[in-house]
């Protein structure tokens, strides 16, 4: 299934995107979070500096 995903944002307008990953710490729990989003290539900065 990755292969397809990664396929597909390869074509046409998918460069224009970039996935995030980001580690985020739990407020309840304390423990570290993954957060996953797909972003245009101009607004990452704006969102890894949230």
């Amino acid at each position: 299934m990755a292969k397809k995903v990664i396929a597909s944002v390869q074509k046409g307008e998918g460069r224009t995107y970039s996935k995030v990953i980001k580690m985020v710490k739990s407020p309840k729990t304390g423990a570290y979070m993954f957060t996953e989003e797909m972003v245009p290539n101009e607004k990452v900065k704006d969102i890894l500096n949230k």
